[in-house]
């Protein structure tokens, strides 16, 4: 397990120092960024569905999911339920679509550490993860070719979180996450000046936003399997996050700055301080999900998912402007897996997982009157590794999928990501046969 570790720190610092931005989207303007946290890549790779439940996997969108349950007839030294360890990285290709203008743009970034440990019928979970990312820069042209306005941001916010699962009945567990949400978003915006010959003026004003973000927030969960029939097993599982708050610390300056037009390099001549409003209340919406699905265990599964936030209850009273609103969101999302034959003695493509999945959500973000949508199609595989019997596997996923419009004037994105993770798993409580 400590060579395991060793392997694990030197990914995790990797993906740490190579992800330096989560996104490049325009719409992580709005709000407090894009949301990053879509599931396990093992999720993603089934459309986004969080709905089956093992014990060889950890599952971050429902704490239920500590509890666990035992691999029946796959039982080791007295335990069957194993230490999981996860963690995972995203790269993305995304095509920016305008009405009159395209561009390539690539980021990559870490998406999640995490751990669970089963305590006989308890289970405990903790781990650190992006909860969103802001990574944008929107030059305003005119009908002239003059560049007006430029709107540029970086940051984001990230969430450490503690779960705690019991398994009630041999059917039912339940299962309770406390999240510390923290991190920063940096914004700055350029309204260029020019000379009545119509040329740039030397010297621009550019103000600078920054706020520090904090605050807790709860995720409760539920999951229920039984088999219904000699093959046949339902799950169904139900999340439930209440409305939170998060507690920004303002600052706001303006900077004269000079900008080279060769290599659009700002360099910044001198800033002053301006007043603002030290401290607000962010608003962050309660989020509801439900879901079920057939499977035969160990061999397939098939499930769909229905997620309901309360996004028309988001405010930021530092960050709100004239052009957008938002509205409930929703997404529906249908996915499953198959395995050949999971404890298969030859033929490694075997005991290989294939998932599949797609899902369509309203984001809830409502720019000039237009909704602003994502659809995706997901296909991955878990790929066996290390001792058959602990089943710790290595996952690869691959996302397609379109957020946005080009009406309105709006940018549409098109994206491809490339979804790697390692799921590890140990025995670390171990029976004596011997004293």
């Amino acid at each position: 397990m400590i060579k395991r570790l060793i392997v694990v720190y030197l990914l995790f610092a990797s993906f740490m120092t190579f992800a330096q931005q989560g996104t490049s989207s325009p719409y992580s303007f709005y709000g407090i960024g894009s949301l990053k946290f879509k599931g396990t890549v093992e999720n993603r790779s089934m459309g986004g569905i969080s709905t089956y439940l093992d014990s060889i996997h950890v599952n971050l969108r429902n704490p239920a999911s500590y509890a666990g349950e035992s691999l029946k007839g796959i039982a080791f030294e007295g335990e069957s339920r194993p230490v999981k360890f996860t963690l995972a990285g995203t790269t993305s290709n995304v095509n920016l679509k305008g009405t009159s203008a395209d561009a390539q743009v690539n980021t990559s970034t870490f998406d999640y550490l995490a751990l669970s440990i089963p305590v006989g019928k308890f289970g405990f979970g903790f781990g650190l993860l992006p909860f969103s990312s802001v990574g944008y820069r929107l030059d305003d042209i005119n009908d002239n070719d003059d560049l007006v306005n430029r709107f540029s941001g970086e940051g984001g916010v990230n969430k450490a979180f503690v779960g705690f699962g019991y398994q009630i009945s041999n059917t039912l567990s339940a299962g309770v996450d406390v999240n510390y949400n923290f991190g920063n978003i940096q914004n700055t915006a350029i309204a260029f000046a020019y000379t009545p010959e119509g040329d740039l003026v030397q010297y621009q004003t550019r103000e600078n936003n920054r706020s520090d973000l904090s605050g807790l927030n709860f995720n409760f969960g539920l999951a229920y399997k039984k088999m219904v029939t000699k093959n046949l097993e339902l799950s169904a599982t139900a999340t439930y996050a209440p409305e939170s708050t998060l507690t920004s610390q303002n600052q706001r300056s303006f900077s004269t700055i000079l900008i080279n037009v060769q290599n659009d390099v700002e360099t910044e001549i001198n800033t002053i301080e301006a007043g603002i409003e030290e401290k607000s209340d962010i608003n962050l919406p309660s989020r509801l999900s439900f879901g079920a699905g057939l499977g035969k265990p160990k061999s397939w599964f098939v499930g769909a998912e229905y997620t309901f936030q309360n996004t028309s209850s988001f405010s930021n009273p530092v960050l709100d402007n004239d052009i957008s609103t938002f509205e409930n969101a929703s997404q529906i999302a249908v996915g499953g897996f198959y395995i050949p034959k999971y404890d298969a003695f030859s033929g490694y493509f075997n005991r290989v997982v294939y998932r599949a999945g797609f899902n369509f959500a309203n984001t809830g973000l409502v720019i000039k009157d237009e909704s602003i949508n994502e659809f995706g199609i997901s296909f991955g595989l878990g790929l066996p590794v290390g001792n058959r019997s602990l089943f710790s596997n290595a996952n690869i996923g691959f996302e397609y999928g379109q957020r946005g419009t080009t009406n309105q004037n709006l940018i549409q994105e098109n994206f491809i990501n490339l979804n790697l993770s390692l799921s590890l798993n140990s025995r670390w409580f171990r029976q004596r046969k011997y004293n």
